[in-house]
């Protein structure tokens, strides 16, 4: 498959990494920050546009806010008539899996341990319809997940069940 190439296939998820579901950028460069952030919680350091930002004290521009906003960064074995391989889905395709940001996500998970490992394996055996790309970084192992409509007529975001199955109304 060339780089630009993309194809359409039909799959099952058969399993997902629970354990690393998002990543953290800066919300004005859209850079990468590291995991481990050796400051205080409530200080943000961006390296790549030198944003530094106290968010106890100095206002966010244009209201309140941090600095820096989760994304979603999925892997997950997925199973074809053929094979069985892995694919990582980025915010915009894993929006459709999870039915909300992956800030939300993770702020319904403080509340809820295990949230993510349950979104797993409310997810396995989904049916999908996905558009694949190989990854333009030559570094990156995994194609890469463009586009996403689960199969299933009564499909419902890993969220929507996860609110039923903790007694959490939609708009918490």
């Amino acid at each position: 498959m060339d780089v630009d190439k993309r194809t359409t296939t039909i799959c099952t998820v058969v399993a997902i990494d629970h354990t690393a579901l998002y990543y953290t950028v800066c919300s004005f460069c859209e850079r990468t920050l590291p995991e481990t952030n050796t400051a205080p919680p409530s200080v943000t350091y961006c390296d790549h546009c030198n944003f530094t930002r106290n968010t106890s004290t100095v206002p966010h521009r244009g209201g309140g806010g941090s600095t820096s906003k989760r994304l979603f960064r999925v892997l997950m074995s997925v199973a074809t008539e053929t094979k069985v391989f892995e694919v990582v889905m980025f915010d915009r395709a894993a929006r459709v899996l999870f039915g909300c940001s992956a800030q939300d996500f993770v702020d319904f998970a403080k509340l809820h341990p295990f949230s993510g490992e349950t979104a797993s394996k409310i997810l396995e055996g989904e049916m999908l319809k996905v558009t694949l790309s190989k990854p333009k970084n030559g570094n990156a192992q995994h194609q890469r997940v463009v586009s996403v409509v689960p199969l299933k007529s009564g499909f419902h975001p890993a969220m929507d069940t996860l609110r039923e199955l903790h007694g959490v109304r939609p708009d918490c």
